[in-house]
C-alpha cells in the first residue's frame, strides 16, 4: 500500500456494489491484479492498488470510481468488501480524529486524490515494445479510451441505481434460435420493445437485464450485461426496440446440466413476457459515421452481437444510398459452423458489401483454425488498413482471444515494415482500435 503522501490516512479505492453490473471489465483492465471478485462483489485490494486508474475508463456504470478516506490501519479488508450490498458512509473529520488519524493539509489531500481522466490516460500509455519481443503490455492495454471522431453521441446510464428511473420495463416481441440445436449450447436472437419509454442505443453499446426473483442470499439478482445486436434505429426500423444475441450453456464439460439464471431466463422468454432493463452502457466501442470509413470486425461466438449491429446499420445506409464507400471485413470464429450465430444470414450478404472470413476450430477432419490465423492469411489486405486513418478495428469475444489477435496484428504490421509500438499507440489515441472481451 502506497502511504508516501500521508502515513496515517489512505484514500481507499472502492467499487460501489449497488451500481456495479459485474461485467468484469475492471478486473481485466487492472495490470497488477488488484481487483478480484466472488459470487457477490468485485473488490479492490488496498495492499496492491497503486491508483493507476486503468480500471476507470472501462467501467460502463461508474461503479469503479469511488473513494473513501480511511485510517491506513483501518482500511476496508477484502472480506468486508465482499459482504457489502452498498458502500459505507464516508467517515467525518471527527470520526477520523477519533481513530487518531492526522488530517492532511490541502496540498497533501490534492496529491492523494484520484487523477483526472486525462492524467490517467497519460499514465496508461502503452509501453513501447522493441525488436521481436512480446508486447510489454497486456492486450487490453491497446484498446482505445475514446470513440471514433465521427461516432454518434452515446447516451449512457439512463436507467439504473443512480438514474431517475431504476429500471425500464421492456416487452419480448421475438425470440429465435440462431444456431443449430446442440447438446452443450443454445444461442437465441431476442427482441425487446420499450414502448413509449425512451431507450436510445448505438451499435457497440450494451444493456443490463435483471432476472426476476431473488438469489440465494435473498437479494435481487445482479444485472447481466448483453451487447446490443441491432442497428440504432431498432431491430425493426421505426420501432423502439433492440435485439440481443444470448448464448446459454446447457451442460458443463463433464456433461452435468447447467441452468444459469439470466441467460436461461432470457432464452426461455415468450412473446409478451416482461423484462427489467438498465443502461444503456458504453461510450467508446462505437462505429465511425464518416462515409469513407472502413471497419475490420474480429469476433468469436456471441461477440458477434455488436458486429451484427454495425453490419446491419451499414447495410441499411447502403440500401438507402446514403453511404459512400468504406470496406467492411469480418473475421468470425467458432468451434463449428453449427455454433456460429447468424451463419445463414451472413452468407446471403453481397460479397461486394462485406468480406467474410470464417475460422472453425472443431470441424471434423480439418485442422484447427482461429481468427488470428485468418488475420495472418489476409496480411496483404490488413497492413494498408492498419495505416489508413479511416480504418477502425473492433475485437469482441472471449478474453482468451485477445493476446492471439493482438499478436497477429503486430506480426502483420512488422512484416509490412511498420513500427508496431508507434502504430499501436496511434491506433489507441485516434480511437481506431477497440477491444471488448469477457
Amino acid at each position: 500500500m502506497d502511504t508516501r503522501t500521508n502515513t496515517t490516512l489512505l484514500k481507499q479505492h472502492l467499487i460501489d456494489p449497488a451500481i456495479c453490473i459485474r461485467c468484469g471489465a475492471c478486473e481485466a483492465a487492472c495490470p497488477i491484479q488488484a481487483i478480484s471478485h466472488d459470487a457477490n462483489n468485485y473488490v479492490v485490494d488496498p495492499s496492491i492498488c497503486e491508483k493507476c486508474l486503468a480500471c476507470i475508463p472501462v467501467c460502463p456504470t461508474g461503479a469503479i470510481d469511488n473513494w473513501r478516506m480511511v485510517p491506513t490501519a483501518r482500511a476496508y479488508a477484502l472480506d468486508e468488501q465482499f459482504g457489502w450490498f452498498e458502500l459505507p458512509e464516508e467517515l467525518t473529520p471527527a470520526q477520523l480524529a477519533e481513530f487518531g488519524a492526522e488530517l492532511p493539509d490541502e496540498a497533501a489531500a490534492a496529491d492523494e486524490a484520484p487523477q483526472t481522466l486525462a492524467q490517467a490516460e497519460a499514465a496508461l500509455a502503452v509501453e513501447p515494445a522493441s525488436g521481436d519481443s512480446a508486447p510489454a503490455s497486456p492486450a487490453g492495454g491497446y484498446t482505445a479510451r475514446t470513440p471514433p471522431w465521427s461516432a454518434a453521441h452515446a447516451y449512457v446510464n439512463l436507467y439504473g441505481a443512480r438514474a431517475a428511473h431504476k429500471t425500464v420495463t421492456a416487452t419480448c416481441v421475438g425470440n429465435v434460435r440462431v444456431t443449430e440445436v446442440g447438446k452443450q449450447y443454445d444461442t437465441h436472437h431476442i427482441i425487446l420493445d420499450f414502448g413509449a419509454m425512451p431507450f436510445p442505443v448505438l451499435e457497440g453499446q450494451s444493456i443490463g437485464v435483471i432476472a426476476p426473483g431473488l438469489d440465494a442470499r435473498g437479494q435481487p439478482h445482479f444485472a447481466r450485461q448483453y451487447s446490443v445486436a441491432s442497428a440504432r434505429n431498432g431491430e425493426r426500423p421505426g420501432y423502439n426496440n433492440v435485439s440481443l444475441t444470448i448464448k446459454r450453456v446447457l451442460e458443463d464439460y463433464e456433461g452435468n446440466p447447467v441452468r444459469g439464471v439470466a441467460s436461461n431466463f432470457m432464452c426461455d422468454l415468450k412473446v409478451g413476457d416482461k423484462v427489467e432493463v438498465i443502461g444503456p452502457f458504453g461510450s467508446t466501442f462505437l462505429m465511425p459515421n464518416h462515409p469513407k470509413s472502413h471497419i475490420v470486425m474480429i469476433c468469436t461466438g456471441t461477440g458477434s452481437a455488436p458486429m451484427r449491429a454495425m453490419t446491419e446499420w451499414r447495410r441499411r445506409l447502403r440500401k438507402s444510398g446514403k453511404f459512400d464507400g468504406g470496406r467492411l471485413l469480418l473475421f468470425f470464429g467458432a468451434r463449428s459452423k453449427e455454433e456460429l450465430p447468424y451463419f445463414g444470414p451472413l452468407l446471403s450478404l453481397p460479397r461486394d458489401f462485406i468480406d467474410l472470413n470464417f475460422a472453425f476450430s472443431r470441424t471434423p477432419g480439418q485442422p484447427k483454425t482461429y481468427v488470428q490465423d485468418r488475420l495472418r492469411e489476409r496480411a496483404a489486405d490488413l497492413a494498408p488498413l492498419l495505416q489508413d486513418a479511416n480504418c477502425y478495428f473492433y475485437v469482441c469475444g472471449l478474453k482468451a482471444m485477445e493476446n492471439g489477435v493482438m499478436q497477429a496484428l503486430r506480426e502483420v504490421a512488422q512484416d509490412a515494415g511498420l513500427d508496431w509500438a508507434e502504430l499501436s499507440e496511434r491506433l489507441k489515441k485516434e480511437g481506431r482500435l477497440h477491444l471488448e472481451t469477457y
